[in-house]
């Protein structure tokens, strides 16, 4: 089966709500995204990643090597309509899949910027 990188940085990353459905991938290790993005936090229940063409941050998060059929079958089906996937920069030049935030959610009731939070973790231990 063929297998692709998946960058998370939410609720699918480890201890979040949809990090089962990375059971059967392969975690590489914590991986920070190159400063082409901003970071969004959608009614403080999941975030969002934009890229920028300035004024960009890094964005922490986890890299997992994922079959497609999980990524078909029991990841994309979970996301919310606000994300679509597409394809990242890491810190290290590398791309990988990824979710993204879409344009039009951006404007969105709820959606607020916390790029400079320190990550989805950071955010929601700041917030409790």
């Amino acid at each position: 089966m063929a297998v692709v990188t998946m960058f998370v940085n939410g609720q699918a990353m480890s201890g979040g709500t949809l990090h089962d459905a990375l059971h059967r991938a392969r975690f590489l290790g914590p991986v920070e995204t190159a400063p082409r993005y901003r970071f969004y936090s959608v009614r403080d229940e999941f975030p969002g990643l934009h890229p920028v063409g300035s004024g960009g941050f890094v964005v922490p998060g986890e890299l997992y090597e994922v079959e497609y059929d999980v990524l078909r079958e029991e990841l994309l089906p979970r996301e919310p309509e606000e994300l679509e996937l597409g394809v990242i920069e890491l810190a290290d030049r590398r791309g990988s899949l990824s979710m993204r935030m879409r344009r039009e959610a951006l404007a969105a009731p709820g959606v607020i910027d916390i790029s400079d939070r320190g990550g989805w973790v950071a955010y929601r231990e700041a917030t409790r």
